[in-house]
This record gives structure tokens, sequence and C-alpha cells, in this order.
């Protein structure tokens, strides 16, 4: 019960480690104030960074770290380990006769068909580590070749001669019955109780080997990585008075405690994306949008996800370590829900170049934290989109991070002219355009390619915009997709640390059970749906939430027979022993299917191959009532909205293809009810918004900007 309440009230803390800042964000549950803090990522220890940060925050708040409930983090640190194979160094796997060479043989698809040079990623197991012992389970659970202990043995021994100290267990069809696998836990234990053994009937109990197999090895790869930074973070938390729970953000949008994240850490691959549209549903609701869409963009990418009804959409797969970043199939596949959000190479730190057809192109290669930007004074000599928006007067160069950081606006000027005006021929004012426009247009076109392919029109979208870079281009992308209506909320900078505070404790289950709906038996799904569900009330209630607060959404990923592909079927509670269940189960497919194709096929057999189940517990309490600007500023109120501009500054805007004196407004200075009119540049310590010529904008009664896109 304690624990449940750390989640919901008093002081908690958000954190979301980026690839170039670090964001904070301070709540307090009790008067619904907000503190925001941010400082850049110390990549070679993210602790750094983090513990710099909140220091910093909570000396400025005048709040001690010991009144905190608790700490909410979301970390990149999962994706980073991969990436730069940081891992475990030597992993071993275990796998079923004939089966050693999975990971390395994939399957069938090409991620880019003309290609005849293709790679794939490279294995995270060198073949001379696998290992394979003879036996062999049926798809249906049954036992054909009983497992050999001695084999077994020989093969732990054989591992451990070489040096393998985490080891990956996958057994073919070992989500039909996992015995196999914990026999060959056991027996490793036995050889050695230090050896750290991940089963796949664990990690990832479903279907489709090569999926299974890699989601197995990254979860024991990242592990060892994981488990010193969960030691080491918690350390340093306590040591400065925290006397409350340290949580960690789920890809799937929950959040866990910290043995859970120790024992699957792939399970937060995608923590700090998550957290962000979370964030864009919590405003969804506050604000009554039943259609948005969140635009994330820091330093390094922009993440798009569209928000129906107030919950962003959950895929049960996703991509790692992409040849190319951009391009599906070129990455190791994982097999964990994520929310399902697409990726574009569109931060502050992208990078501008000239191709070899000497277009302009910006990323998807950024510059980061380190070096950064040339304005960033850091080393950095290469022009971004961070410099483009300095040099057309979108930033102040004195007021970047609230003043914190000083940008060098010649030094921005002189890398563009260098490496995109020079070669182009152009003058540096067009370069900075073009960089802009091309980052814009960018995000606009990856967003309408989303917005297709999940049959959606985006004019029936509201756009919110968060993350340090995104309110600088919200307006312009939201004109580019024909959106109308765009929410900037305060703190917008800093806003997926703000998602994880209000994401509730939860975990998604998974398991395989294929065959068609009218030859199901149903009392076997019945038994796997309380399977899951009685191990996530029993991991929430380890978490100290109430088992009366606890809350279960089922699932099935269901297609027409012959389809390669499945779509998500929402499963009811109760009534699966009825015998007229299949029939309905049918309509519910159709029905679902027709929603997301237009259409669906009338006489076609149907067919179910995965149960899923979210355990949840109650939503925190992170209602907003009041703000208050942390950097030792108080909030100052006026007359009239003339009262909040602080100063005016030559801007470069797009439609009027000109520099325009542009009034720049105090965020803190502006007050439920203030209307402003374009053009305009919102400044905050954490992000700026820029309101175009002719748009507008006013302030909402929880202090967002809803600027009104023309």
């Amino acid at each position: 019960m304690e624990n449940m309440q750390r989640m919901s009230g008093g002081q908690r803390v958000g954190i979301d480690v980026g690839g170039t800042f670090t964001d904070f964000v301070l709540h307090d549950a009790t008067t619904g104030s907000i503190d925001v803090w941010k400082t850049l990522t110390t990549p070679e220890d993210p602790t750094i960074g983090i513990m710099t940060g909140l220091i910093a925050m909570m000396r400025s708040s005048k709040v001690k770290l010991k009144a905190v409930r608790n700490v909410v983090h979301g970390t990149t640190l999962v994706t980073n380990t991969i990436i730069e194979r940081k891992g475990a160094p030597r992993l071993g796997l275990i796998t079923t006769f004939g089966y050693r060479d999975t990971i390395e043989i994939g399957n069938e698809m090409r991620y880019d068909q003309h290609n005849l040079f293709i790679e794939r990623p490279r294995p995270l197991v060198p073949r001379r580590l696998r290992r394979e012992v003879r036996e062999r389970m049926g798809p249906d659970g049954s036992v054909l070749i009983p497992i050999d202990t001695d084999e077994v043995r020989r093969v732990g021994t054989e591992l451990l001669e070489d040096g393998v100290n985490v080891i990956a267990v996958c057994l073919l069809h070992a989500y039909s019955n996992a015995s196999h696998e914990i026999a060959i836990e056991k027996t490793l234990k036995e050889l050695d109780p230090r050896i750290d053994v991940t089963l796949s009937s664990r990690v990832a109990p479903e279907m489709r080997e090569y999926e299974r197999t890699c989601t197995t090895v990254l979860n024991a790869y990242v592990k060892p990585v994981l488990n010193k930074y969960f030691l080491k973070l918690e350390d340093q938390l306590a040591k400065e008075g925290l006397e409350g729970s340290l949580y960690l953000m789920l890809s799937s949008g929950g959040t866990t405690t910290v043995p859970v994240a120790t024992e699957f850490p792939i399970r937060l691959i995608e923590s700090g994306p998550a957290a962000g549209a979370l964030a864009a549903a919590f405003y969804s609701e506050m604000c009554t949008k039943d259609h948005v869409l969140s635009l994330d963009m820091g330093g390094t990418t922009a993440k798009i996800c569209l928000v129906d009804g107030g919950r962003p959409a959950v895929t049960a797969s996703f991509e790692t370590d992409r040849l190319d970043r951009f391009k599906a199939g070129s990455g190791i596949p994982v097999k964990v829900p994520v929310l399902d959000m697409i990726e574009i190479g569109a931060g502050g730190g992208s990078i501008a170049h000239i191709d070899t057809m000497r277009l302009l192109k910006v990323g998807p290669i950024s510059a980061g934290a380190s070096p950064g930007p040339a304005c960033y004074g850091l080393g950095g000599a290469r022009p971004t989109v961070t410099d483009a928006d300095l040099v057309l007067g979108y930033l102040d160069p004195n007021y970047f991070l609230g003043g914190k950081m000083k940008l060098d606006r010649e030094a921005a000027g002189r890398a563009i002219e260098e490496h995109i005006a020079s070669p182009l021929k152009i003058d540096a004012l067009r370069a900075a355009a073009g960089i802009r426009d091309v980052v814009n247009q960018n995000m606009a076109s990856a967003a309408k390619i989303h917005f297709a392919e999940k049959g959606r029109d985006p004019r029936r979208y509201t756009l919110v915009t968060f993350g340090g870079a995104a309110p600088l281009h919200a307006y312009s992308v939201a004109k580019l997709l024909g959106i109308g209506t765009v929410i900037s909320p305060f703190g917008a900078g800093t806003l997926s640390a703000f998602g994880m505070l209000a994401s509730p404790m939860a975990f998604d289950f998974g398991r395989s059970y294929a065959g068609a709906i009218d030859r199901l038996d149903w009392s076997r799904v019945e038994a796997l749906y309380q399977e899951m569900e009685d191990e996530g009330r029993s991991m929430l209630a380890d978490g100290g939430i109430d088992p009366s607060a606890i809350s279960v959404t089922r699932s099935a990923d269901m297609r027409y027979v012959g389809q390669g592909h499945e779509i998500s079927v929402a499963m009811p509670l109760t009534g699966l022993a009825a015998p007229s269940f299949g029939e309905g189960m049918r309509a519910r497919f159709n029905e679902a299917y027709r929603k997301t194709f237009g259409r669906h096929l009338e006489g076609m057999s149907i067919e179910a191959l995965n149960w899923r189940s979210t355990v949840a517990g109650p939503k925190p309490d992170v209602s907003i009532k009041l703000y208050r600007e942390i950097s030792g500023m108080s909030q100052r109120t006026g007359a009239g909205v003339g009262q909040a501009v602080k100063s005016k500054r030559p801007v470069y805007f797009e439609e009027i293809k000109a520099y325009v004196e542009t009034d720049v407004y105090d965020r803190f200075r502006l007050h439920p009810g203030m209307a402003v009119n374009g053009p305009a540049i919102i400044e905050e310590n954490n992000s700026t918004t820029v309101l175009g010529p002719s748009g507008s904008a006013v302030i909402d009664d929880y202090h967002s900007l809803i600027l009104h896109v023309r």
C-alpha cells in the first residue's frame, strides 16, 4: 500500500535521458505545481548528467530529495548498449539441435530488394559460442525428444571454459512448453550459481523462432550493463537522500520496479519516447481532443505517434540496431510491446549536408550532445537544424536553456556558409532557410505516410508538440499537414519526463496458441489469460499496488488464414466458454479489420496466433493546478498581453521570405485567456514556440499555448 501511495501522491520526479539532453520534472500532487530542468546528457556515464541536473533542480525548487516519494526514469541505455556493442562481452546461446544459426540466417525478408550486397546486423553471439542440445518440443507442447541433462552439462561446461558468464536459452516451441528450458537453467546453475541465464519462455513466450531468439539474446546481452546501471543509480539517489522508490519506464507505456526491469531490461528499449506519447495522451484528455498527433522533436530524432480516444496504439514488435536507420527490416527484431511510433532523423542536432546528387539533406546523422551543433561551441563544426534556427532568428543566443547556455551565432553562420551555402553557390540566409524547410518537410512527409498506413485523415487531428526543438517547428509542420490546431504545453521541452509521472504501473504479457477460431479450445485460451493475469497481479502486488485497484485488458493477434500479418482484436474478460463465443469472435475480427482497412472479407477462415493481456494499476494523480518557474524568476502579473513582450528581434519567415521585426514574449508573463497574434516568438527556459505571421494563439487554463494555424 505504501508504494501505491508513492506512485500517486506527494512530490515525484520524472527523468528522461535523451541523446542530447537529460530532462527533469518535479511534480507536487498536492499543489499541482511543476518545476522543470534540463541539462546536457553525459553519454559516457548517464548517471553523471542525472545527478548533476537533479541536484540543481532540487536546489532551485528548494525541495529536499528526502521529500520525494518516487523517481520515475526512462533511459536510452538499452538501445545505446546494443548499437555500441557494449553489452555482455562473452555471451553464449543454447538452442535446439539444427537451430544454431537462426539468429544469423534471419528470415526471407529483404529490406532492400535490389541491393545484391545487402547486409544484416552482426549477431551478438559469435558462432563459436552457440551450442545445440538434442531435444524437440512440438508446437502443441508435446515432448517429441526428451532433453538429456548430461548433454546440457557438457555444453554448459564448454561455454564456461570459453569464458562465458551470460547465457541465452531459446529452444524450439518453448513458448508452448517451457520444461526443457527450465531444466537447462537448473543444470547450468548447478555448474555455476553465478551464471546469468535468460530463458525465451520468460522473455518472449511467443511463436516465430527468429524473433524470439533475437529478443532472448538481446535481453541477455544488455542485462549486466543495466543491472550495474540500476544499482549505481539507486545508490547515488540514496546517498543524496532519496528514501522513496526508483521506478523504470517501459516501452509499452507502463512503469515497473527495479527488480522487474532487471529481469526484463529489453522491455525498456523505447522507454523515453513512450513517455512522450503518454504525455500527449494526458493532454488529449485534459483538452478533450479525441484525435491527437504527438510530435516529439529532441536533439537527435523526432518521434510521431497517433493518439485516438486518449490512448496511443501499442504494437507487439520493434526493430533495433538498423543498418539503415529508417528502413524496416534492416535491424534486429524485438518481440516486446512498444507504443506504435515512427522515428525520423530530424532533431535539433541533425546535420545538414550535400549528397552526391548535390541536393540538400538533413539527418539522419546527429551531432548529439558531443560535439553538438556548431553554435554550442563544444567542438562541433557541421551545420545543424539548431544552427539554422539560430541564424534565422528563432532562437535567442543569450536565452538558450533560460540563459544557462550561450549560443555562438557567428559559428553557426560560418558552418552553414562553409558546408551548405558555398558548395551550392547560394547565400547563407537561403541555405539556413533551406535546412529548416527540409527538416519540416521530412517530418510532415513521415507523418503523412503514417496517417495513410493507419487510414487516418490528418485534418481531424490536433498536434501536441514537445521536446526541446518541436515547438520551434510545430506550426510549420502542422501547416504542411493541414492541421488547424497545435497545443504547446507549458514545459514542452521536458514533457517526456512529465509523461513518466502520468504512467501507471503496468506490464504486458503475451502467449502463443495458434488455430482457426472455429476449432480453438477456448478453455485453453482462458487458462492462458489467467496464467498471464495471475503473474501480472503478483508482479504489481510486489510493487505495492492494492489488488482491488488492478485492471486487466485483453486482446488477440488474428488474421485471415493465408495472410502473413495480424491485427489486434479486443477480447472480453468473460464469456470465453460460451458455445457461441467463436462466432462472436468472427464478428469482432471483421469489425476490427474493417476499421483498419475499410472493408472485410466474407467467407474467409480466421485464425488467432497470440493472446495478450495488460495488467495495470491505477493512474497516478498528476493533476495540474498551477506552475512556478525555476531559475529564480517569480511569475509576474500584468494588465494585458503587451506586458509579456520582453523584446523584439528580426526573424525570418518563409511565408514572407524576409526577416520581420517580431515580438518576443516571456512565456511566464502569459496567463490564461491572453491572446497573441502572429508573427510571434514565445520563449521559456526549456523551449521556444514559433507562431507564424497569419496565425494566432491563446493561453488556456493550464497555461498551454493553443496555436491556430492559418
